[in-house]
């Protein structure tokens, strides 16, 4: 039957008129059978090559410290090893809180609960305490393993082993105290438990499976081979840097990937964009998968320039909208570097849309073709009817990445699956006749001028292109008379002398009269999730706050 649908579908657009649906126009990537036990860490390690790679595993930015391929798998096993034995104790379903920094423990630490079935729970440890109780109140962790100096943040009911003590470490090292046979860890089951960014609301849980991260994994390995089999050429694994946080979902499943596809993973334990440049320069990092704020620095950076970036070749992005203008800036700086543009969901394991190879990259403003294995659908949102392509509507995505549901939330999980499976993203977005998608903006972040709605990444995009404007954001301010109205937080560039009436004028150029930005605040930074999301929540708060004579 779906074969037969495949076939009724556009081969263009990959528009199937019969189901309303939106087909991947990328090859099917082969899956094992669901049957069969396997973890994500597992069959991850299955894609390395033998012998396995000569290049580094990871690389820790700031010392230059390495641990190859040989010493991460064995690390990872005599870790798993340890944590099923009475010492730790950790049985398949118990759940890990983890509260740490990147460094070598974290991936470690992730293969091996995986491995042995235990499901990971890793959060930001910049959170409050308040936060990270609340995800403790989810997730019911059977242990917490936390870097010493977060610590103290979680509650005392919760055993707490400390990932960076002696103790600890030694496991990596150490012989089983016996020999066991490896838990069977079955496909379906829960591997992980991260959190959405709350942009729109509190914080949920979301469960993924083994399965989820599994068809992930083998969507990029199949893209990879067919890549290289068409190149006809054998080419050096990348060195990717990592920009992004590892509890996040984009960290996470990068890792499993980069763990899979043999490359070298460089970490930093913080961010700072000096120290990001100095990296590439250093370890001739190929590779960096971030979020578009990064890459709106490096368009817009003088210090950019002073660095040796030759090596560089592709960014890829995620996270939150990336706009034609600040995309455009960057290609004309850097002509040499691959944009890739991707989209996805904690909630479809990361997986969503991503372009692929030069060509695609230059499709500015889209987030690229539907990955592998995965479908789509345009709902409208008042109506409930199946749109076709150039229709914005609600984006519904189904496939074997999408999340089990959410931890102790079946009101959301039922509001957000529907019974055949399907995933209400929230997001308002379109797919063209060449099957691209282009994300308009989150439904629920649509501002309400009079009778219009006005899509805040479209007024913040052309904002950023503006040259003396280093960031922004826009969100509804309430208005007696138009209900709500477009208001902008700028950033300027340093040594910018730009009013607030100059922003206002530039954007009503571009722009319907509807959409014209109608009050402007000048701020030192944007509120932004580790995703690179911005927190229109706290902009909206603060608005309510500022004098109109300030403004």
């Amino acid at each position: 039957m779906e074969a037969d649908q495949a076939s009724a579908a556009d081969p263009r657009s990959g528009f199937c008129r019969e189901t309303k649906t939106f087909r991947s126009l990328r090859p099917a990537a082969a899956l094992p059978p669901e049957s069969l036990p396997l973890s994500a860490a597992g069959f991850a390690f299955s894609l390395l090559p033998s012998p396995l790679p000569s290049n580094p595993a990871l690389v820790d930015a700031a010392t230059g410290a390495a641990l190859s391929f040989s010493e991460l798998l064995s690390r990872t096993r005599s870790l798993a090893a340890a944590l099923r034995s009475a010492s730790v104790g950790l049985s398949p379903g118990a759940v890990a809180f983890v509260l740490a920094p990147p460094s070598f423990d974290v991936p470690v630490l992730y293969l091996a609960l995986l491995s042995v079935g235990a499901v990971v729970s890793p959060a930001n440890p910049l959170s409050t305490p308040a936060e990270i109780a609340h995800q403790i109140r989810l997730c019911k962790p059977s242990v917490a393993f936390v870097a010493a100096a977060a610590a103290s943040k979680i509650p005392s009911h919760v055993r707490t082993l400390v990932l960076d003590s002696p103790s600890l470490r030694s496991l990596y090292t150490r012989p089983p105290e016996q020999e066991e046979g490896e838990e069977v860890v079955r496909q379906s089951d829960a591997a992980a438990i991260l959190y959405s960014s709350g942009t729109t609301g509190r914080v949920k849980g979301v469960v993924l499976s083994h399965r989820n991260f599994i068809a992930l994994i083998a969507g990029y390995h199949a893209a990879r081979t067919a890549a290289l089999a068409e190149a006809a050429a054998v080419e050096p694994p990348a060195v990717a840097l990592f920009t992004i946080p590892l509890f996040h979902v984009f960290g996470f499943f990068m890792l499993l990937r980069a763990a899979a596809l043999g490359e070298t993973t460089v970490l930093m334990e913080r961010f700072e964009f000096g120290a990001m440049l100095r990296a590439v320069e250093a370890y001739r990092v190929t590779f960096v998968p971030a979020a578009p704020p990064l890459l709106v620095a490096l368009a817009k950076s003088e210090v950019a320039l002073r660095h040796d970036l030759s090596s560089l070749r592709v960014i890829a992005v995620g996270g939150a909208p990336l706009g034609r203008e600040v995309a455009e800036l960057f290609a004309a700086r850097f002509p040499d570097v691959e944009i890739v543009q991707g989209y996805g969901l904690t909630e479809s394991a990361g997986g969503g849309s991503a372009t692929m190879g030069a060509e695609e990259s230059r499709r500015y403003g889209s987030v690229g073709r539907i990955v592998a294995n995965l479908e789509a659908k345009i709902v409208d949102p008042t109506s409930g009817q199946v749109l076709g392509p150039g229709e914005q509507g609600e984006l519904w995505i189904r496939g074997p990445t999408i999340m089990k549901g959410y931890i102790c939330d079946e009101q959301a999980t039922a509001s957000t699956l529907d019974s055949e499976g399907w995933l209400k993203t929230g997001d308002l977005c379109y797919f063209d006749d060449d099957g691209f998608l282009f994300i308009v903006d989150r439904l629920k972040e649509l501002i309400k001028y009079k009778a219009y709605q006005v899509p805040p990444a479209e007024l913040e995009r052309i904002l950023q292109s503006h040259k003396e404007i280093a960031d922004a954001a826009v969100i509804p301010y309430p208005d007696e008379e138009a209900g709500q109205i477009p208001m902008a937080f700028i950033v300027k560039q340093q040594g910018s002398t730009l009013t607030a009436q100059q922003a206002m004028d530039f954007v009503a150029k571009q722009v319907a009269p509807y959409k014209k930005i109608r009050r402007v605040a000048f701020v030192n930074s944007i509120p932004k999730s580790a995703a690179g999301k911005i927190l229109r929540r706290e902009l909206v708060d603060y608005a309510l706050l500022i004098p109109s004579s300030n403004l």
